[in-house]
């Protein structure tokens, strides 16, 4: 028997909402799209906004920044962050770099790295100083606990944004990112540091990258480079506590100036990746499932409020 064109656009209607699911779309919280204009660049950004989220109570910021080549609303697919600030009840926030072919391939300018924004020299310590004054008229933002976590490129700018916009962010996480650049931040700023030891692409010993896609030459500093400025800069105690697990090593720094802490994850045996979370594209390298870097670094930012 024929069905009806009700029935045909009620089942297409469920293989659609079933297929969103499956993919991983569905959301128990608002996603909004933005732009502001920056260093005469219209620059977009993602608000995903969690079921918690009411209008009156304040809620955390988490700021997550894509890797080079890719884009802020893919992000979330790397690192599950949305699902857990549905279930934790924290703002996060999916920026775009710049590129060169419009939404495509988009980098930041992370002092040596990397592609477009770094050629262009793009003004992307503005660009987010500008994001975090928008969001704080749009939405009921915790000034107090603002945060910033990336990946790769993006892991290189959080660094940046800890270094110099330490009076409006409190915590960082770089994953698989360097230190390549001049620090010199204003407050004290806590960090959690995420690394795979058999990274090629951001050495963990520092270095030339024995892989890459941008075609610019550079040298990125080790881990130990970006771990001892920051211990020295929240002027923690020299001794650490250490920890081996199956999958990594982690040391922590704490007795720090204003209730600072940072803290190393070294990876083993896993490359350029975010622990615990998916492959950015088919050709990434594996990451860890021992480690779930996402669900850390919310325990760690939640603990770590701007004194």
């Amino acid at each position: 028997m024929a069905k009806s064109p009700v029935v045909l656009s009620i089942m297409v209607t469920v293989l659609f909402c079933l297929a969103a699911f499956s993919e991983g779309n569905f959301s128990a919280g608002r996603d909004i799209t933005g732009s502001l204009r920056s260093g005469g660049l219209e620059r977009r950004y993602f608000v995903h906004l969690p079921p918690q989220y009411d209008g009156r109570r304040a809620l955390p910021v988490v700021l997550a920044l894509h890797g080079g080549g890719g884009r802020g609303d893919r992000m979330d697919s790397q690192t599950g962050l949305t699902s857990l600030a549905d279930r934790q009840g924290f703002i996060v926030v999916y920026p775009n770099g710049t590129g060169r072919f419009g939404d495509r391939l988009l980098t930041w300018n992370s002092w040596n790295c990397c592609g477009f924004a770094h050629v262009q020299n793009i003004d992307d310590v503005s660009f987010f100083r500008a994001l975090i004054s928008r969001l704080k008229v749009d939405y009921r933002v915790d000034s107090r606990r603002i945060f910033a976590t990336g990946m790769s490129n993006g892991g290189m700018m959080t660094y940046r944004l800890g270094c110099e916009l330490s009076d409006q962010i409190a915590a960082i996480a770089p994953v698989a990112g360097a230190l390549n650049g001049p620090c010199a931040p204003s407050s004290p700023v806590s960090v959690i540091i995420f690394h795979g030891i058999e990274d090629q692409h951001v050495p963990f010993a520092g270095g030339s990258p024995r892989k890459k896609v941008d075609p610019h030459e550079r040298i990125d500093n080790s881990v130990a480079t970006a771990v001892s400025f920051w211990v020295g800069r929240d002027k923690c105690n020299r001794s650490p506590s250490s920890e081996s697990r199956a999958d990594a090593k982690i040391t922590r720094y704490r007795s720090c100036n204003a209730g600072t802490e940072v803290v190393l994850y070294a990876i083993q045996d896993q490359g350029h990746a975010w622990p615990g979370g998916n492959r950015g594209t088919l050709l990434a390298d594996i990451p860890s499932t021992m480690t779930s870097a996402s669900e850390l670094i919310w325990d760690f930012f939640k603990s770590h409020p701007k004194p």
